[in-house]
């Protein structure tokens, strides 16, 4: 599978990155970081409000593989999640970059 790895995204070493969105960064992970993954059964984000601390983890991602911590790109406070990959994981694998933050 080829991979896109949009100019404007910073990328982490672990395959999280930050992209800023408007007025506020939008954080996910890799298309990468998801196909290694395989198929995504259940993910867990911060609560809006939360802190994030950069280097920190903040949620995970669990796949029929495994199940893999997240760790923040940046520091701030939650302000948004992505409702919609709570109840279908699989949104991650289809847009990881997009829909699928």
């Amino acid at each position: 599978m080829a991979f896109t790895f949009p100019d404007h995204f910073r990328f982490a070493d672990n395959h999280e990155y930050a992209v800023l969105d408007g007025d506020m960064v939008r954080v996910g992970i890799s298309a990468f970081a998801v196909d290694q993954l395989g198929d995504i059964v259940f993910v867990e984000l911060p609560d809006v409000g939360d802190s994030l601390i950069r280097g920190n983890s903040f949620g995970s991602v669990e796949s029929v593989k495994a199940v893999e911590d997240m760790y923040s790109p940046i520091s701030g406070e939650v302000v948004q999640r992505n409702e919609p990959v709570l109840s279908s994981p699989e949104e991650l694998q289809n847009d990881p970059h997009g829909e699928g933050w």
